[in-house]
């Protein structure tokens, strides 16, 4: 039976990559948004220029559910090379609208589906000449035809279009033409609409519809940065291009039009963050944006920062690894080699933004942890929140909100007669005072170096100054608990000994996945991790369950090993639910793999029997 749904189905297109397809794709999802109904795009695309496979998968969910669900229920296949596996993934009673001009064997179809077969080609062939039009017209043609087989709004597609060829009347006349040629073409030949349809809804409200990176850097430009350093890399490179818009927007001196920032493209990863250190030693308040192998070239000076107490701050948009792995695919596989990123005994603050509008606080906010506990911060951001655009809460800021510059010592302190040791902990709380290039003609300077010194900056490789120093920057990791980011926890329904835990871009499947194991009868409480060192209260949530599910996408399970060696917990307690094949992770894998533990948990060992 073909499935029947109004505003609650997920349309996946498969094309190749180059072929114009991303922005007709991009027009049919905004159309959807414009109608009141979120819906949640995710671009699956290849790291070469053109020729291999791209996915565009379109969420529509009038419950407002933004997380991959898993499955497709109405496919549009223009890319033969990756045909069979496609039409694989339709949900039985699923729809598959495919280009009719060349005939194809029944075996290519399944029997559970329902085909919708449109001559996309000879359309183009008939109306156009140019190859290239015929390509690009094909993609506007095929949004018309879902137009008319999803019962859509078409004057909100023609606004968009409008819009995006606003003053040039020839392009807007051309587009609209081939949206009605699909469009007719199926009011003409096919019944319609289907059973997936879509209705003019009130869903979306006050949100926002914005890319992860974009807001990011919308918050580096409010949390007070004015210098970046990067070097191009997938899928950072859009947050810097980001920062540089918003610079050129608002940090501009009105009356002399002078910028009052500072954009290097430095010649590595290595050299930016170089860079970054050195404009934050100075003052200012810096960042880089990188991706895996971005933070495996920087880690020496990163082992610098920590050491020599530098802040900076560091936007990792993280990628498939090892080595260049699958640039374009999404994973969260950096978390140990941030955490302990650099050679020695070293740890590191990293903030788990779960969407872009907390990628615009905790990017905003990284500033102020960085000057304060002068070291470097990590926002651990993913190729699914950064280059994807995610309907979210409104990006807010408070114009009272002043930055807190941590412990800096000034030029009256120090005529004062107070006492300045670069790293002299006065307060116990591992955070020594610092004083900024010029701030006094004769007092308050120090060496800076990646070398043991004491705790007035001298050289010294006296094994208690070491010693001294080093356990100094642990009980500032310790402050740092109490200042980071707090978990956010929610109880089921009713007592359970099942907890899970999970951070990051895991977070809205995560809250389907909730909804699915509930309707089936299983019931967990949940945390969020939003901050690294794990605050107390994680400790706490896994000492009141008998078995935590820990949910990320990676393969060694990466946040799980930083619990078991942080919070020392037996690690039969926390068991891994693993998704690493690049693709964001599901609902539906999520609820799977959680409820097939659990009944193998209930399950009763069969004991030997002594004759």
């Amino acid at each position: 039976m073909p499935i029947e749904s109004v505003n609650d189905f997920v349309v996946q297109f498969a094309n190749v990559n180059g072929s114009g397809s991303a922005s007709a794709n991009e027009l049919f999802a905004r159309a959807v948004l414009r109608m009141g109904v979120p819906v949640t795009p995710r671009n699956i695309f290849p790291s070469n220029i053109q020729g291999l496979p791209t996915w565009y998968e379109v969420r529509i969910s009038a419950s407002g559910h933004l997380g991959a669900r898993g499955g497709v229920d109405l496919l549009v296949a223009m890319n033969p090379q990756t045909w069979d596996k496609d039409v694989a993934g339709i949900e039985p009673g699923g729809y598959l609208l495919y280009d009719c001009t060349k005939p194809l064997p029944a075996a290519k179809f399944r029997d559970d589906i329902n085909v919708i077969g449109v001559p996309l080609t000879a359309i183009c062939n008939r109306e156009y000449s140019d190859p290239r039009q015929r390509q690009l017209f094909k993609n506007i043609i095929y949004v018309g035809v879902l137009a008319a087989l999803l019962d859509m709004d078409i004057g909100e597609i023609e606004k968009l279009i409008a819009g995006q060829y606003q003053g040039k009347e020839k392009l807007f006349d051309a587009n609209r033409r081939a949206l009605h040629l699909g469009r007719d073409w199926v009011r003409t030949n096919l019944e319609h609409p289907i059973g997936l349809r879509l209705e003019r809804a009130n869903a979306v409200g006050d949100r926002i519809f914005i890319d992860g990176n974009s807001a990011a850097a919308l918050g580096a430009v409010y949390g007070g940065a004015t210098v970046c350093a990067w070097y191009p890399i997938t899928p950072s490179s859009s947050l810097a291009e980001a920062f540089t818009r918003h610079c050129r927007s608002l940090r501009v001196d009105r009356e002399t039009q002078k910028n009052k920032f500072a954009i290097i493209q430095a010649e590595d990863e290595l050299a930016s963050i170089g860079i970054v250190i050195g404009a934050a030693w100075n003052g200012a308040r810096a960042f880089t944006a990188t991706s895996g192998p971005g933070i495996s070239l920087m880690q020496e000076f990163l082992g610098l920062a920590y050491f020599a107490e530098i802040p900076a701050v560091i936007f990792d948009v993280q990628r498939a690894g090892p080595s260049t792995g699958m640039p374009t695919r999404t994973q969260q596989t950096d978390i140990i080699s941030c955490a302990y990123a650099s050679h020695g005994d070293t740890k590191h603050v990293l903030l788990f933004p779960e969407d872009p509008a907390e990628a615009f606080d905790f990017g905003a906010a990284a500033f102020d942890l960085a000057d304060r506990l002068q070291t470097p911060i990590f926002v651990m951001m993913d190729l699914d929140i950064g280059m994807n655009h995610r309907l979210c809460r409104p990006l807010t800021w408070d114009d009272g909100r002043r930055y807190d510059r941590g412990k800096v010592m000034g030029a009256a302190a120090l005529d004062a007669g107070q006492e300045f040791g670069r790293y002299l902990d006065v307060d116990g709380d591992g955070i020594p005072y610092r004083t900024l290039p010029g701030t006094h003609p004769s007092r308050g300077s120090f060496f800076t170096r990646g070398t043991s010194r004491d705790r007035y900056a001298r050289y010294s490789e006296e094994g208690t100054a070491y010693a001294d120093n080093m356990q100094r920057l642990l009980r500032k990791f310790e402050s740092a608990k109490d200042l980071v980011p707090r978990p956010l926890q929610a109880s089921a329904g009713k007592p359970t000994k099942y907890g899970v835990i999970y951070f990051g871009s895991t977070s809205p499947a995560m809250d389907e996945a909730i909804e699915l194991l509930e309707a089936k009868g299983y019931a967990l409480d949940r945390l969020r991790v939003r901050a690294f060192p794990f605050h107390s209260s994680v400790t706490s949530f896994i000492g009141e369950h008998d078995f935590v599910f820990v949910v990320e996408q990676n393969r060694d399970a990466q946040l799980r090993s930083l619990i078991v060696n942080e919070c020392s917990i037996d690690p039969v307690r926390l068991i891994p639910i693993l998704h690493y094949d690049g693709t964001p992770i599901t609902a539906r894998f999520i609820a799977r793999a959680i409820a097939g533990h659990i009944d193998a948990l209930k399950v009763t060992p069969l004991r030997k029997v002594v004759s």
